[in-house]
């Protein structure tokens, strides 16, 4: 009897997975996934930004779009999208920012892998940074 639990769970389980797998990009067939490197969100830019962001957007562009793609909508295949609702304030604050440019980050809610840390930027580097993607978030409904 506790075998066709164990069983019955891990059947569940695998279904749950290859149903998140099969939702989180649209679809399971190879043809219509993005291509790598395609981004993974649409991103509305703000038709201004703060002088903060616009230092910010310039950092961004030339360190984090490597990975998180043009104003922050990921690439498929290299770096989550930071314009998502994982990332609004209340759950990553603007210090979760910090720590992932000085620590890195373990792969926790992406199949990215992990994120190194990043050389070569100040404090307030990222703080202009984080002002540019709160701009992106804030013209995309994430508050």
């Amino acid at each position: 009897m506790k075998t066709r639990y164990i069983l019955a769970g891990t059947l569940a389980l695998g279904a749950a997975i290859a149903a998140y797998q099969f939702t989180s990009f649209g679809s399971a067939d190879a043809q219509t996934a993005p291509a790598v490197g395609a981004p993974l969100v649409q991103v509305i830019v703000p038709e201004t930004l703060s002088p903060d962001a616009q230092i910010g957007k310039t950092g961004f562009d030339a360190i984090c779009a490597a990975c998180h793609g043009q104003n922050a909508a990921g690439r498929n295949g290299k770096g989550p999208p930071l314009v998502h609702k994982i990332y609004e304030p209340s759950h990553h604050g603007d210090e979760s920012f910090q720590l992932a440019v000085q620590r890195g980050v373990r792969a926790h809610h992406w199949p990215f892998g992990n994120m190194p840390p990043v050389a070569g930027l100040t404090r307030a580097d990222v703080v202009a940074i984080v002002a540019y993607v709160r701009e992106l978030q804030r013209a995309n409904g994430i508050n």
